[in-house]
């Protein structure tokens, strides 16, 4: 039986439930997993709890294992008591440290163990973490090895605990479909999605997105999808609209700690802030200088409660979102913060047949509020479905303008998504709000619609009357359709 469900969906982004049940709760997704140093605690996990709704959060096992200091403790009272903590906790198995010194004491079997006698609800087997832009033969032998201790992983008696099946591959889509595809096979329970921390640091979110979107086809719908390293606010609208459900972040502390300060557009400096551009309670109650002016550790604590505001703001406002059915134009609000969520938003769009095959047939409103929103799942949807009409007779106009009864029949034509029979006039996403100022790609992708209904119908006569379209858009359409100005004179 699956522990998770989901609820709705928008583009391939999705609410959903995840029960972890050594916990005994029910996780709502998408959501953050706080990272909580055993060592280090910025915000108390009883805190994270509290006062910010955490339901789950992520620790390191690795170094409850090898510390004299709390590996008894965790042993004796298990997880829950020494973090204090009532909500889910997952637990990572010392692959990162792996990644950064080349190599760790313990095997996946080892540590899978020690995870379940500690308590944890979710439990992480040692990957191999690809790094991005390795040569295919690298990515392919250490794929082979975590697939190898991923089949160890389910042999290893863990009770109720959740175990997760981390996918690798590096920068290469094939692999990362592959591996996907047998990490589902396995029968664990979630799916980290794993090495890909240096694409965001690298601000490349257009490879950060092929790469998700290449572990989702292998993935499909099964189990929750975890994006490892996912912990800045401003991609998470752009990562949950590829089908991501939860982030694991350590950035609401790490960046406090030197006095950064989060917001969805991106990070700013403390010294350079003269005023909080935010309505947490932090920042409502509390002026830059002063912050300025504090002990380092109540400066970096205060930093990191304004973070997780930041944060849990964001995952609230995808969830929205999601159920309101605009996450895309949610994503292409926040593309707008940095030139690079740009081109990762653009990536987004050149997978709209994927994204389309979850996505709702019908929501509210669809808002174009940019050149890319012709490109968008609902648009290529329509086009695709032009081959589900007949057409009454040999001569066929379609217009932006009204019916005339010298064709056998009149269809309409809108921008971005083409003709479309009269009757649907009132339906989505033919209802969209499109600015009257509509630019030229939104033409050019109507007049593809076109060419493709006129390319079903080979033994139909068509005559198009648009609304003075860009020669760029008319150049698409089959010489064979008539073309008028709705304007021109006779």
């Amino acid at each position: 039986m699956s522990n998770f469900e989901v609820r709705t969906y928008d583009a391939a982004g999705r609410l959903g439930e995840l029960t972890v049940p050594r916990a005994g709760v029910t996780v709502e997704t998408p959501t953050l997993m706080p990272v909580v140093n055993p060592h280090v605690q910025t915000v108390a996990p009883s805190t994270l709890e509290s006062e910010f709704g955490a339901e789950i959060l992520i620790t390191n096992s690795y170094i409850l294992h090898g510390s004299d200091e709390l590996r008894e403790p965790a042993l004796e009272r298990g997880l829950h008591d020494l973090l204090d903590f009532s909500g889910a906790i997952m637990t990572d198995s010392g692959s990162f440290q792996l990644a950064e010194y080349g190599e760790i004491d313990v095997t996946t079997e080892e540590i899978l163990t020690f995870q379940y006698d500690i308590g944890s609800d979710i439990g992480t087997p040692v990957d191999i973490p690809t790094p991005p832009d390795v040569a295919r033969e690298q990515a392919t032998e250490e794929l082979a090895t975590t697939q190898e201790r991923l089949e160890r992983a389910g042999e290893v008696d863990a009770g109720e605990m959740l175990v997760t099946a981390p996918v690798q591959g590096s920068t290469h889509p094939d692999l990362r479909e592959r591996a996907a595809r047998e990490a589902a096979g396995t029968g664990l329970d979630v799916f980290p999605l794993g090495a890909v921390v240096p694409l965001m640091n690298e601000y490349r979110y257009d490879d950060l997105v092929d790469v998700v979107a290449a572990c989702k086809r292998g993935l499909g719908e099964r189990g929750p999808v975890h994006l490892f390293g996912a912990g800045h606010p401003m991609m998470f609208a752009l990562a949950a609209a590829l089908g991501c459900d939860l982030f694991d972040s350590a950035a609401y502390a790490l960046y406090a700690r030197d006095d950064r300060y989060l917001t969805v557009r991106g990070t700013e400096q403390l010294d350079d802030l003269a005023y909080f551009p935010c309505e947490c309670p932090v920042c409502t109650a509390h002026e830059p200088d002063a912050v300025r002016e504090m002990a380092d550790d109540d400066r970096e604590e205060l930093l990191a409660r304004h973070n997780l505001h930041v944060t849990y703001g964001e995952i609230r406002t995808v969830r929205q979102a999601i159920r309101g059915g605009n996450l895309l134009e949610l994503v292409d609000s926040r593309a707008r913060g940095h030139p690079t969520m740009l081109d990762g938003y653009r990536t987004l769009l050149d997978h709209a047949a994927q994204l389309e095959r979850t996505d709702r047939v019908s929501k509210d409103a669809f808002f174009h509020t940019s050149t890319e929103s012709a490109r968008r799942p609902e648009v290529l949807r329509h086009q695709q479905r032009l081959d589900r009409f007949e057409l009454a007779g040999d001569e066929v106009l379609l217009t932006e303008g009204s019916s005339n009864s010298d064709y056998d029949e009149t269809w309409g034509v809108v921008p971005p998504f083409g003709p479309y029979p009269r009757g649907l006039s009132e339906t989505y996403p033919l209802t969209a709000e499109v600015p009257d100022r509509t630019d030229r790609r939104a033409y050019e992708v109507a007049a593809d619609g076109v060419a493709r209904l006129v390319d079903l119908h080979p033994d139909v006569s068509f005559t198009l009357v648009h609304d003075d379209w860009p020669a760029t858009a008319l150049e698409r359409v089959p010489d064979r359709v008539r073309l008028r100005d709705l304007h021109a004179r006779e």
